[in-house]
């Protein structure tokens, strides 16, 4: 019998800010590291382009 969509186990987060560490392997730590550091870097890039965005609004409504 399969299982509809709803009822499947969620996968657990690959982080969750705030969790506790003492459980967690040293190997695992670099992995999330990892995944951090590449969200870290998507985020800044987000923040880059929209900056550009609101620079270029307020140079049109600034002529």
């Amino acid at each position: 019998m399969a299982f509809m969509d709803e009822e499947r186990p969620k996968k657990p987060a690959a982080h969750e800010l705030g969790c506790d560490l003492s459980m967690i392997s040293a190997d695992e730590l670099q992995i999330r590291i990892s995944l951090l550091q590449e969200e870290i870097q998507r985020l800044e890039a987000e923040y880059v382009r929209k900056q550009a965005g609101r620079s270029a609004a307020e140079s049109l409504f600034r002529s």
